[in-house]
């Protein structure tokens, strides 16, 4: 029996936790940064701040306790929002033995060195790092709704352990050695997303919504390949797949929060209303256009996304800007 340590209790954490205990045989220890919300779920078996309609099983040991954590896991799952994924395993760091196993289940581009969260990882620590991406609601995969999901890393016999030890059947896993192909589809799709929000906002119909997710998958698929991805992967559940599961379903945490945006309220007063969750896309578009100029890459959609986000712009003359751009092949 494998012991894994979740490190993250969000909605993600919480859910991936319940579906590795759903399938057995597996120790599972689930840490949280807060310790009343530790206690709390370790009383009444419910993460009500995250994932309040649903059940952790009581073989889970849910913890605050870091080190204790970790403390003899094969596998560390790193389920924690990207602003926050360097400091923690900088902390775990000195703690770990060289064959424990590192996989990030973050979405996200590090601000300021355009790190993917594999990278930031390796950045930190030599341990073995893996990925696991994908489209999947929270919700969805607690309740143990089927789903298939992609498990990355460039070293196979790792993507074949990770897809070994997650698979289930609620939870199909799919291997992949595009690391960076499988992290950009999945963190930027959020940043489409806040934009196919902001159509739905505004009203635009079904006409715009499809427009916007097509040229989306263009934009993610460029600058992926300018970092080293493929283009087939992003045609796969990393990337068209996400993409259209965070575009399109009300489970969207980022497409929710473009949908208030497009309705007219401001930034400040959308993220206050999220209660302490996360949209990882309003932190990945500034990112994603500091990687993409470093490499050179248009991004309109990401270009106007950022200048309604953090330079008011209104949404409307963003749409519009996007439809008058010079005329060009597809």
């Amino acid at each position: 029996m494998s012991r894994i340590a979740i490190l993250g209790a969000g909605a993600w954490g919480t859910a991936l936790t319940i579906s590795l205990a759903r399938r057995g045989g597996h120790e599972l220890v689930l840490w949280s940064h807060n310790a009343a919300l530790a206690d709390v779920m370790t009383e009444t078996g419910r993460n009500a701040t995250y994932l309040p309609n649903s059940i952790v099983p009581a073989l889970v040991h849910i913890t605050s306790d870091l080190p204790g954590a970790i403390f003899e896991a094969d596998v560390i799952l790193c389920v924690i929002p990207s602003q926050h994924l360097r400091s923690i395993v900088g902390t775990i760091a000195p703690l770990l033995t060289r064959n424990q196993i590192i996989i990030s289940a973050s979405k996200g581009i590090e601000e300021g060195s355009f790190l993917r969260m594999s990278q930031v990882i390796a950045s930190v620590t030599s341990n073995p790092v893996g990925v696991l991406s994908g489209p999947s609601f929270a919700q969805e995969v607690a309740n143990g709704h089927p789903t298939a999901i992609v498990a990355a890393a460039t070293d196979g016999v790792l993507a074949q352990l990770i897809q070994t030890e997650f698979t289930s059947p609620s939870l199909r896993v799919y291997t992949n050695d595009d690391c960076a192909g499988v992290e950009l589809g999945g963190a930027l799709k959020n940043v489409i997303a806040l934009a196919a929000g902001v159509v739905q906002g505004l009203e635009l119909g079904s006409n715009s919504a499809a427009a916007l997710i097509t040229r989306g998958i263009a934009e993610i698929t460029r600058l992926s390949v300018a970092c080293g991805g493929r283009r087939q992967t992003l045609a796969g559940l990393s990337g068209v797949g996400d993409l259209v599961l965070t575009c399109t379903g009300a489970l969207s945490r980022n497409r929710a929060v473009g949908i208030e945006l497009g309705k007219g309220r401001k930034l400040p007063e959308v993220l206050l209303s999220l209660n302490g969750k996360v949209a990882e896309g309003v932190r990945s578009t500034t990112a994603a256009l500091g990687l993409a100029a470093r490499y050179g890459v248009e991004m309109p959609i990401t270009e106007q996304m950022e200048a309604v986000l953090y330079r008011d712009k209104e949404p409307k003359e963003a749409i519009r800007e996007l439809m008058t751009r010079p005329g060009k092949d597809e």
